[in-house]
């Protein structure tokens, strides 16, 4: 297995119009284990991308509709997206270089390209994404967590929050006011070996419960969706 970052599956949405291309991305990287979506648009993109869950985007440049450096500008600027993109070109030149980067993208590789540096390149930008995530102090509406310490405060006061919890918490706050799906929770928690009981249940009425304890009663299940933090309204 060349996936040296793979601790848990690697989550790859790919934006592309190509069917050939397509196909080769799917027949090389899902033997690798990368769990794979794909969008033939821009507007199949965005609306895919920017409903979170991804470790990796990859987005064609040449795409129909939306093309792929307005898709990346999207995601960054509207959805507030900080997962890592990287753009395919057809040019290597130095102008189309400094216009993918300014527009929101980590990387590039450029077509024709081999495929063992496509997913090399993958690779670098979710190891350096997780190690980030790893360290980063979330905050939102008066809850700070400190993965490194792992510590969780609400308002000042301690959460005390068991390990799983913990992490469905970091997981929605590093999404909010996103939808994070049930899905994506358990895969979070259990990567792809998930339990039979529906002990995602439970973890879910402590977290709630411990947020409503703490003056911040804003956990909220999304219908069909999955589950999401909300912004305080002190009025609310």
């Amino acid at each position: 297995m060349n996936m040296d970052v793979k601790q848990k599956t690697i989550r790859l949405l790919i934006a592309e119009s190509d069917d050939k291309m397509l196909a080769e991305m799917y027949a090389y990287l899902e033997q690798l284990g990368y769990d794979l979506d794909s969008a033939s648009t821009g507007i199949a993109g965005w609306h895919q991308a920017s409903g979170g869950g991804y470790d990796v985007i990859v987005i064609d440049v040449l795409l129909p509709g939306l093309d792929g450096l307005s898709l990346c500008r999207k995601l960054r600027e509207e959805a507030g997206s900080d997962v890592p993109i990287i753009m395919l070109t057809d040019s290597s030149s130095m102008e189309n270089r400094v216009l993918c980067l300014n527009w929101g993208a980590d990387d590039f590789v450029t077509k024709p390209f081999v495929m063992l540096e496509l997913e090399a390149r993958i690779r670098a930008l979710v190891r350096r994404s997780r190690a980030w995530q790893a360290t980063r102090v979330l905050r939102w509406s008066g809850i700070v967590l400190d993965p490194q310490r792992h510590t969780a405060l609400c308002l000042g006061q301690n959460l005390s929050l068991r390990p799983k919890v913990f992490s469905i918490l970091a997981r929605l706050m590093r999404s909010a006011p996103g939808v994070v799906s049930r899905e994506e929770l358990e895969h979070e928690l259990y990567g792809d070996a998930p339990p039979e009981s529906d002990s995602l249940r439970v973890h879910i009425h402590m977290l709630r419960r411990a947020l409503a304890n703490a003056g911040r009663p804003i956990l909220t299940t999304v219908p069909h969706m999955g589950f999401r933090l909300e912004e305080w309204n002190e009025n609310s």
